[in-house]
């Protein structure tokens, strides 16, 4: 491992909130013409074409290509709500993964993850959790997110169906991880504590739980990649999550990496010298999380 990763260490007291400040998300507008589909197995492909053991997914690193997915529309009765779905070449059947955006919603960054992972071997959905909005600014972001926030049933309900149409898939093995990054990540761990049942939550900072006896909730191992520089959450507070997991009970792969701030892994490209080493062992890990956990 490099030396840039800190041992596992971590825990927190409440429900934390990221802070404005330290808040991510780029200026992409989100906007995509793409086919819609149902969940069904028609559709486009994307090759599967895992990375080596050097490489990071293409869209991380400001490499992403073309959109490959489809949009899809997930939530009955609810059509604004516009999820994007990668899926294989191949006829699986596949494990499969919901990921959360950041704080200013279903934007291309995200999709081109979502193809990056259907590269590895996932069905992907990326969930929209603000109906088909995406902000353009700080301002716009924060009002997207509290209004989210202020309905977490809603948002658990959204990923329940997105869990839903994973598993209703036949090309979909049934084994099913939820991962998310800033306020998805957040989400993520809300989702695994209060959602449908599902084998994998993996978080990239975020809001974070201290309390034992809510994470006892929690019937899976917990992935977590964090960051010294960062205030939401700080390090402190993912000590203390890290602690309340242990005296839960709950497996976890948790690390905080030195030299780099919040948000840091989406946005390897903004500052690679800095970021780099530390988002290379970060996904290096959360492949073998997901391979553990859903394969």
């Amino acid at each position: 491992m490099l030396a840039i990763r800190r041992p596992s260490i971590l825990v927190l007291t409440t429900l934390l909130t990221t802070t404005a400040a330290g808040a991510c998300g780029g200026p992409e507008t989100g906007e995509g013409e793409l086919p819609e589909a149902a969940a069904s197995t028609d559709g486009p492909r994307v090759p599967v074409s895992p990375t080596a053991a050097d490489e990071m997914p293409p869209a991380i690193i400001g490499n992403g290509g073309p959109l490959q997915g489809m949009d899809v529309n997930y939530v009955e009765g609810e059509a604004e709500t516009t999820g994007y779905l990668a899926v294989p070449e191949g006829p699986g059947p596949f494990p499969a993964l919901v990921i959360i955006h950041e704080w200013n919603g279903l934007v291309d960054r995200v999709r081109q993850v979502a193809d990056d992972f259907a590269a590895e071997g996932y069905v992907t959905l990326a969930a929209d959790l603000y109906q088909g909005r995406t902000g353009s600014n700080s301002d716009e972001n924060i009002a997207l997110m509290n209004e989210a926030m202020g309905d977490m049933d809603r948002v658990v309900s959204n990923l329940d169906a997105a869990v839903s149409f994973l598993r209703d898939r036949p090309d979909v093995t049934g084994r099913v991880g939820a991962m998310g990054w800033c306020f998805g990540g957040g989400i993520a761990l809300s989702f695994g504590l209060d959602g449908e049942n599902h084998e994998a939550t993996a978080i990239f900072y975020g809001r974070l739980v201290d309390d034992p006896e809510v994470l006892a909730r929690m019937d899976h191992e917990v992935y977590g990649t964090f960051a010294r520089l960062d205030s939401g959450p700080s390090p402190e507070q993912v000590e203390a999550f890290e602690a309340a997991l242990r005296s839960a009970g709950i497996e976890n792969d948790l690390h905080i990496y030195d030299d780099v701030n919040h948000g840091f892994w989406l946005r390897i490209d903004e500052d690679p010298e800095t970021r780099g080493a530390a988002g290379l062992d970060a996904w290096q890990r959360l492949k073998a999380y997901l391979d553990r956990t859903l394969r």
